[in-house]
């Protein structure tokens, strides 16, 4: 690969990354099981205190 071609492949494969990361994901953000879990036993007790109060 010639010196010319090799340094434009390499300056577009960091343009194309750097646009990449710019992106916004259209993916979820990651909760662990324990945090998700956790989450949980939150919200079963919010429910049976709003149960009680009624």
């Amino acid at each position: 690969m010639n010196r010319k071609k090799k340094v434009k492949s390499t300056l577009k494969a960091q343009l194309k990354r750097s646009k990449a990361k710019l992106q916004k994901s259209s993916k979820p953000k990651y909760i662990s099981k324990a945090e998700r879990a956790k989450l949980e036993l939150e919200q079963q007790g919010n429910n049976e205190n709003n149960t009680n109060d009624e």
